[in-house]
């Protein structure tokens, strides 16, 4: 049997993890370790409990979710991060994608979609909420701009890898390379397209994809 991935709910509303605690119990691979109303709640569980995923509102009463998006991934370099929130603003999106969260939903999404959020960011894919995909992803194109971006075709290979969730490890099988030169290329990588972690990076490069760049 698969491990079960631990789920560490934080939000300031009872009801809402109540309701996503409920949705997570319905799945076997998964299990809610703890619960926070508070930023300070939650870091205290996090350097305790190691969670696989944090569910993560990006606004607590005692701080700002992205600032507490920063910390846990410093204590807990291991754990997903996936932002919560009912507010649809793509510059919060953005700062929480370079404050290194590993995915971002709207609370009103669909239940299935929420599974889906927690298996791809703990599997390393990440998660945007299909509600933010288009004006994020432009915001991100307008503000790296492409004009001075020279890649060479293993870096391609290596963006069209890490957009379908690849980790270093699959990558350097997939293209008979060491993990060692993976991790310089996505360093280079992501120095040229201006990006800070493999979620922006894969996201920066689908949406070129997309419009033909």
């Amino acid at each position: 049997m698969k491990k079960k991935i631990s789920i560490l709910l934080v939000d300031d509303h009872s009801i809402v993890r109540w309701g996503i605690r409920s949705l997570i119990e319905e799945n076997q691979r998964l299990v809610v370790c703890g619960e926070a109303e508070t930023l300070t709640e939650a870091i205290e569980l996090v350097e305790e409990l190691l969670p696989d995923v944090v569910l993560l509102d990006v606004r607590l009463p005692d701080g700002d979710g992205v600032i507490g998006c920063k910390r846990i991934k410093t204590l807990a370099p291991k754990s997903k991060v996936l932002m919560l929130t009912a507010y649809a603003e793509d510059q919060i999106v953005i700062e929480a994608i370079k404050a290194g969260a590993d995915g971002y939903i709207l609370k009103n999404i669909e239940s299935k979609k929420i599974m889906q959020a927690i298996f791809d960011v703990y599997e390393g894919t990440g998660f945007l909420d299909p509600c933010l995909t288009e004006s994020v992803l432009n915001q991100i194109k307008s503000s790296k701009g492409k004009s001075n971006l020279q890649l060479t075709l293993r870096e391609e290979e290596i963006l069209d890898l890490l957009c379908v969730g690849k980790s270093n490890k699959e990558i350097a099988s997939a293209l008979e390379i060491s993990e060692k030169t993976v991790r310089n290329y996505v360093s280079k990588i992501m120095d040229k397209i201006n990006v800070t972690n493999r979620t922006e990076a894969a996201l920066f490069w689908s949406r070129l994809k997309s419009r033909g760049g």
